[in-house]
């Protein structure tokens, strides 16, 4: 069984250099019909006006993955890391026992990007930080808690998949046993059991699902298959 987020029902929060869209609840917006799935607690659809960002703030015990989709990010942490994250690639720092950052568009182009928190399974960890760009036609490994075919490694039992489709391409993904399933679409539209979706809408599985992916047009989504 699957049900659609519509991409128009997330919530919103707008301030200036900041337009974002809220999957689930998040800051100001509370929905209790949307606190997550399983795992996943956090996707925020944002787009960021050049000189804008997030000023230096601090965060623990959270896997905070970001995926650029048009510009470039200006990261710097407590931890050493100076780095530009540019569209395609995705960051990932597991928080754990406190990190301390800042994220900034330094550009003169608008940024956007998806940020993704993930619960991990310990608390306390010694904090990292992981970057890398998963190319590639078809299901794509992302993220993995052991790091298989050199996808970024999180700290709990969860996988991210990349899938990019051409029209008229399919592909299926069963969730095994009690996991349960969360579907972001970045692009294109698509036909996901049956329903009718496109660009940033969601789509929540249940436990035992299959999924079957039907691209209507050239596409590209995010494929969350966790505990």
């Amino acid at each position: 069984m699957i049900t659609i987020r519509p991409a128009a029902s997330r919530g919103h929060a707008h301030v200036g250099w900041l337009d974002s869209r809220h999957s689930f609840s998040f800051g100001d917006y509370y929905d209790p019909q949307h606190m997550g799935v399983s795992r996943l607690r956090v996707i925020n659809d944002d787009h960021v006006a050049p000189g804008g960002g997030f000023a230096t703030h601090g965060h623990r015990d959270m896997e905070i993955l970001s995926y650029v989709l048009a510009g470039t990010i200006s990261h710097k942490d407590s931890l050493g890391h100076e780095a530009t994250v540019s569209a395609g690639e995705f960051q990932l720092m597991n928080a754990g026992s406190g990190i301390r950052h800042s994220e900034y568009n330094r550009h003169d182009q608008p940024l956007h990007f998806l940020q993704i928190w993930l619960v991990p399974d310990q608390q306390g960890l010694s904090p990292s930080y992981q970057q890398a760009r998963f190319d590639g036609h078809g299901k794509v490994l992302v993220l993995s808690p052991d790091g298989e075919a050199g996808s970024l490694k999180v700290h709990q039992d969860s996988r991210l998949y990349r899938l990019t489709l051409a029209a008229g391409e399919q592909q299926s993904h069963a969730l095994a046993g009690t996991r349960v399933g969360y579907v972001q679409i970045v692009s294109g539209q698509w036909r996901v059991n049956g329903s009718t979706v496109g660009a940033d809408d969601g789509v929540r599985a249940a436990a035992g699902t299959v999924l079957q992916f039907d691209a209507l047009s050239e596409g590209e989504l995010l494929l969350f298959d966790l505990p």
